[in-house]
């Protein structure tokens, strides 16, 4: 298909290139009229009243040498303007052929463009014969198509899973409701049961969409606030959150934390300590164990979390940072929404860190997050992430 623009821009070049050679042709033409004029002029003129027999027939020298003057003048005109002519039109043939070849990168790119939508987010430009920089311009396009389609490809996925999350707490609520008021003889008991089931399913679609929108607010956004945080006291408060319902599981704690100073969202660094420790106690087993280490560095602040629970496959250690998913956990397990190690790697990556795991030996999860240190950070050497 041809391109409007295309054919805009190909004729723009034609025609520049056209004007380009026409203007030279005609200095050139220029420059051999002046040649063959001087070099007429400088011919001997002969004595006034000399005939020269040319073809046994006497001629005067004087007329002779005009009319020669006169015919390399004709020649030159009429050979040079033929040759004008010809270098002019061979120029803009040549100019417009070429012009299509290089310029075909570019209208697979128009083209591709105007076909793409989020259906046909697939399709991709691909090798192009020129390695110029249209061959870059295209492999520039194609890799923002790759990156479009994982963003609407995990949107897809976010969006879904989200409705099936939602979807649980809302038909347990529903259901209770209508269980409930079909029952005639449903008693203070019996509304008092279903009024706490109902409670239970709205908080639990409450931290759902509060989780959700914290990783939207997060997911691929700057910090709103830069201040200076000591991590030892993130953890202090993160703990407190959770520290009650780990006494009930018996669960032993060696928590070793010294001061370690990072830059960055006070309330996003809280939350990556809170969901971490969150995880670590809520997935964990009856009467486990709990590690938290702190350690500074000259590049970088480290915040390590591990803790026992559940058997991991280790092939599937980097689909616990997706949304919605768990760590040995059913999607339809009540506790937690799946969000809490998506919302970590957010908030460590808005921060210009990174944030890995790693199945424990004999049941658990390790996890290790480098956050960039603060100058005011002298103290150990910390591992650099990988």
């Amino acid at each position: 298909m041809s391109l409007p623009g295309a054919r805009s821009l190909r004729a723009r070049v034609t025609l520049l290139a056209t004007v380009l050679v026409a203007a030279v042709s005609l200095l050139l033409l220029w420059l051999a009229w002046t040649l063959v004029r001087d070099a007429v002029n400088t011919v001997p003129q002969m004595p006034p009243g000399t005939s020269v027999r040319v073809d046994g027939v006497d001629v005067d020298a004087s007329t002779l040498a005009e009319h020669l003057r006169e015919h390399a003048r004709i020649r030159v005109l009429v050979f040079g303007s033929a040759a004008f002519c010809f270098v002019v039109a061979a120029a803009a043939i040549l100019a417009w052929t070429f012009t299509s070849r290089v310029l075909l990168p570019l209208r697979e790119i128009t083209a591709t463009a105007r076909r793409l939508s989020v259906e046909s987010l697939g399709e991709r430009i691909g090798e192009v014969r020129s390695k110029d920089e249209l061959a870059e311009l295209a492999g520039t396009f194609d890799d923002m198509l790759d990156r479009l389609q994982a963003a609407f490809d995990a949107q897809r996925h976010f969006v879904a899973n989200a409705s099936h999350e939602l979807r649980t707490p809302l038909s347990v609520i529903r259901t209770e409701l209508d269980v409930t008021l079909a029952d005639e003889h449903a008693d203070e008991a019996e509304l008092r049961r279903m009024a706490e089931v109902v409670r239970d399913a709205t908080e639990r679609a409450g931290r759902l969409v509060n989780s959700l929108l914290l990783l939207a607010k997060t997911d691929g956004s700057g910090l709103v606030a830069r201040e200076r945080v000591d991590l030892a006291t993130v953890v202090d408060q993160a703990w407190r959150a959770v520290r009650k319902e780990a006494g009930q599981r018996g669960i032993r704690t060696d928590f070793s934390t010294p001061g370690v100073a990072v830059t960055g969202d006070p309330a996003l660094l809280e939350r990556i300590a809170g969901n971490l420790l969150e995880n670590a106690v809520r997935h964990n087993v009856d009467g486990g164990w709990l590690e938290v280490r702190t350690q500074a560095g000259p590049q970088w602040s480290v915040l390590r979390v591990r803790s026992s629970g559940g058997l991991i496959d280790p092939a599937k250690v980097a689909e616990l940072f997706e949304p919605f998913e768990r760590a040995g956990v059913a999607r339809t397990a009540r506790s937690g929404a799946g969000l809490g190690l998506s919302i970590v790697r957010a908030a460590v990556q808005a921060h210009g860190g990174v944030v890995a795991a790693e199945p424990v030996v004999g049941g658990g999860l390790s996890v290790i997050v480098h956050l960039p240190a603060n100058t005011a950070n002298t103290a150990n050497t910390a591992g650099t992430p990988s």
